[in-house]
C-alpha cells in the first residue's frame, strides 16, 4: 500500500523515506499562501524608488490616491484570480487560464515569452538588487564593483534556486521567514513616521490636493506605475495544485494579502512625507535609507540589508510560483516531458526548477537586461487582461463549472479594461520597444508549429529528444508524477 502522506525530505534529513507516492504534496496553508503573496510583491522598489506614481502624479495629495487606487485595482484583479483559482483547480497561472479559454496556441505565446525573456530577466533584475545591496553595508562608502555585484548576484540565483530544489517546506517556511522581515521593516518606517505626524509634522502635506499642482497628463503613467509595483498578486494561483483546501486558501490568502500590501504601501508613503518633501523625495537615490538617515542615523545602515532580504523573497517567491507553471507545460505537451517529473526523495519539479537557470546566468554576464524587459513588460498585461477576459468568456461557455468563489461580472470587466489600457499606454508612450517585445513574443508562433503542432518530426529528433530525457531523468532522479 502506497502511503500518500510522507513529507518530502529536508537538506540534511535521511534520504530513505520508505514508500511514497511521487506527487506534489498539498503544503501551501493559508499563511504560507499569504507569504508567497506578500513576499513576491513587496521588493525593494518601495524601499528605494517609490517616485514614479509622485513625479507622474505631481502632488503628494494625488500620489496617495493613486496608491490607494491601484491596490483597490488590484485587489479587484486577484480575486477574478480568486474566482480562477477556485474553478480550475490547476497550477500555472496564467498559462493555465488562457489555455483552458483561449486554446493551446495562445497558451503557448504566453509560455514562449515567459521562458526566453520576461522570466529570467525579471529574476535577473531582482538578484542585481539583492547582490548590490547585501554588499553595500560591506564597501560604503565606496561604490560596489560591478563585478562583485554580478557574482553575488550569481550566488544569490544559484542559492534560491537549490532551495526550491530541495524541499518545498523549506521554501514556503524561508518566504515566511523573509516576508516577516519585510514588513519589519516597513513597520520600522512607519512607526516613527506616522509618530512625527501626530507630532504636528505635516507641513509637506499642506495643499496636498492642490489642482493647479496635479498632472493630469501624467496621471496615467502614475497609475502604471502604481499597477507595476502591485504586481504579484497572481502567483498564488501558478501552485493551486499545491494548496490545501484550495476552495478556502485561494481567496483568503488574496484577500489578506493585499490588504496588508495595500496598507502598508500607503503608510509607508505617508512616513516618507512626514519627514521629506515631494522635491526631496523624487531628488534621493534611496529614499528609504534617506528617511533613515533623517530619523535614525546610524540605524540607517541596516536599511540596505532589509532591503536585500526582501529581494531575496521576491527572488524565493517568483521562483516557487513560476517554476510549476514550466512544470504544467510539460504535462500539457508543450514543453519536454522530463519538466514534469518530480525527484523521487524531495518531491520538488526539480528540472522545473532549474529549466531558467542557464538562460538567467547568461543574461545577467552577457546580456541588456533593462532593454529585454522594458521590451517584454508589457507584455505581462496583455496576457493578464486575456486570462481575465477568459473567466468572462468561461462565465458564457461553460456556466455549469462549478464556482465556489464568484465575483460580480462588473470586477472582471472593469480589471480587464485597466490591463489593455496599460497596454495601451505602453504603446503609445514607447512604441519602439512595445514593437521590439511584440516582434520577440510573435516567434512564438512558428516555435508552436516547428516543435508542438506537427506531428511528423524527423526519427533523428525523436532519438535525441528521448535520450536528452531519458539522460536527464537519470541524472535528476525524478519519475512522472502518481495521479
Amino acid at each position: 500500500k502506497v502511503d500518500s502522506t510522507c513529507q518530502d525530505t529536508a537538506p540534511g534529513q535521511s534520504l530513505d523515506p520508505g514508500p511514497c507516492k511521487v506527487e506534489l504534496k498539498r503544503k501551501v496553508t493559508v499563511l504560507r499562501g499569504i507569504s508567497i503573496i506578500v513576499g513576491t510583491i513587496i521588493g525593494a522598489g518601495i524601499f528605494i524608488s517609490p517616485k514614479g506614481i509622485l513625479k507622474n502624479s505631481g502632488s503628494v495629495g494625488m500620489s496617495l490616491v493613486v496608491w490607494v487606487t491601484c491596490g483597490v485595482l488590484s485587489l479587484f484583479g486577484a480575486l477574478c484570480y480568486a474566482e480562477l483559482g477556485t474553478s480550475i483547480k490547476k497550477s500555472g497561472g496564467h498559462y493555465t487560464y488562457i489555455l483552458e479559454a483561449f486554446g493551446p496556441q495562445m497558451a503557448f505565446m504566453r509560455l514562449w515569452a515567459d521562458m526566453i525573456a520576461i522570466r529570467p530577466a525579471g529574476l535577473a533584475v531582482i538578484a542585481l538588487a539583492f547582490g548590490r545591496y547585501i554588499l553595500e553595508p560591506i564597501f560604503m562608502p565606496c561604490g560596489v564593483p560591478e563585478t562583485a555585484i554580478k557574482l553575488t548576484t550569481a550566488i544569490g540565483i544559484t542559492a534560491v534556486m537549490y532551495i526550491n530544489s530541495m524541499s518545498v517546506s523549506w521554501t514556503a517556511r524561508l518566504q515566511i521567514f523573509l516576508t516577516c522581515s519585510k514588513l519589519l521593516a516597513m513597520v520600522i518606517i512607519i512607526i516613527p513616521g506616522l509618530y512625527q505626524l501626530f507630532k504636528g509634522e505635516t507641513k509637506n502635506f499642506q495643499n496636498a490636493f492642490e489642482v493647479g499642482a496635479v498632472e493630469f497628463m501624467g496621471l496615467p503613467l502614475a497609475f502604471y506605475s502604481g499597477m507595476y509595483a502591485y504586481a504579484g498578486w497572481f502567483y498564488l494561483n501558478f501552485v493551486t495544485e499545491e494548496v490545501d483546501n484550495p476552495e478556502r486558501t485561494v481567496p483568503l490568502a488574496i484577500c489578506i494579502s493585499m490588504v496588508i500590501v495595500t496598507i502598508c504601501y500607503t503608510l509607508t508613503n505617508v512616513a516618507y512625507y512626514t519627514v521629506m518633501s515631494a522635491e526631496e523625495l523624487l531628488a534621493s537615490h534611496a529614499v528609504a535609507v534617506t528617511f533613515a538617515e533623517k530619523l535614525m542615523g546610524h540605524f540607517s545602515l541596516v536599511v540596505p540589508i532589509f532591503v536585500s532580504l526582501s529581494c531575496f523573497g521576491s527572488m524565493n517567491g517568483c521562483l516557487f510560483a513560476f517554476s510549476r507553471m514550466f512544470y504544467v507545460a510539460s504535462r500539457e505537451g508543450h514543453l519536454p516531458e522530463v519538466f514534469s517529473m518530480i525527484h523521487i526523495r524531495r518531491h520538488t519539479p526539480i528540472a522545473a526548477v532549474i529549466i531558467l537557470y542557464p538562460i538567467t546566468i547568461l543574461i545577467l554576464f552577457l546580456g541588456d537586461i533593462y532593454s529585454l524587459l522594458n521590451f517584454m513588460s508589457f507584455l505581462r498585461w496583455l496576457f493578464i487582461g486575456m486570462a481575465v477576459v477568459g473567466l468572462i468568456y468561461l462565465r458564457y461557455t461553460r456556466p455549469d463549472m462549478p464556482r465556489p468563489f464568484k465575483v460580480p461580472i462588473f470586477i472582471p470587466a472593469v480589471f480587464s479594461f485597466t490591463c489593455f489600457f496599460m497596454v495601451f499606454l505602453s504603446l503609445y508612450s514607447d512604441p519602439v520597444n512595445t514593437g521590439i517585445g511584440f516582434a520577440i513574443s510573435l516567434t512564438g508562433i512558428p516555435a508552436y508549429y516547428i516543435f508542438i503542432a506537427f506531428h511528423t518530426k524527423p526519427k533523428w529528433l525523436l532519438r535525441l529528444s528521448d535520450f536528452v530525457n531519458r539522460s536527464l531523468q537519470i541524472l535528476l532522479e525524478v519519475v512522472p508524477a502518481e495521479n
